[in-house]
Order: structure tokens, then C-alpha cells, then sequence
């Protein structure tokens, strides 16, 4: 039986935009991470460790299912 593709979707930029506009930069240090995996994880082109993306959520005061999903990945 084959495994279903999924992607991870998330509302990191918008939870950035409504932290004070809060940078990729900032976000970046504040979870220790490059701004380049930050970019990454936004735009789904990386699905983040564990315990990054709960890092991630607390920075935002969210529950991890409050910033990321896990979809079927489009064909």
C-alpha cells in the first residue's frame, strides 16, 4: 500500500505580520534557526523538526495545530 504524499501548511506569515510585523530574522533567532529555514518553512518547501515547530508556535502564544496542518499533497 502506497504512503500518502503530504505537505505541511502553516500561518507563520501571518502570525508574523501580526506580532508587530515581526521579521524572518527575528523569528529566526528567537527559535535558533537560520532566516533561510524560517523562508523554508513558510512557503512548505521544509517540514521543521518537532520540536522546532513547537518552538515556533510558542513563540506566537499558539497551539502547534493553531500554525501548522498537514495536508494531502497535491498531484
Amino acid at each position: 500500500m502506497a504512503q500518502e504524499k503530504l505537505t505541511i501548511s502553516n500561518t507563520i506569515r501571518a502570525l508574523r505580520f501580526a506580532k508587530d510585523e515581526m521579521t524572518q530574522q527575528a523569528l529566526a533567532d528567537r527559535v535558533g534557526v537560520s532566516r533561510q529555514t524560517i523562508n523554508a518553512i513558510e512557503a512548505a518547501k521544509y517540514s521543521p523538526s518537532l520540536e522546532v515547530a513547537f518552538r515556533i508556535a510558542r513563540v506566537f502564544g499558539k497551539r502547534l495545530d493553531e500554525v501548522f496542518e498537514c495536508l494531502p499533497k497535491p498531484r
